[in-house]
């Protein structure tokens, strides 16, 4: 039998500093399976080309 293994999660941590825009990512550490950061890279990309188009 197959032993169950737990989920992996993607962790996302963003830190911004003291007089920096909101607008500004900061610095950021993308953690998990290569593909779950490469989505999450690529969701970001598309709400920033959102946001952008918005404005």
């Amino acid at each position: 039998m197959a032993k169950a293994t737990a989920p992996r999660r993607l962790k996302v941590i963003r830190e911004f500093e003291a007089g920096i825009s909101p607008s500004c990512a900061g610095r950021m550490v993308i953690s998990g399976r290569m593909a779950d950061v490469c989505a999450e890279l690529d969701r970001m990309s598309q709400r920033e080309t959102a946001q952008a188009q918005a404005a």
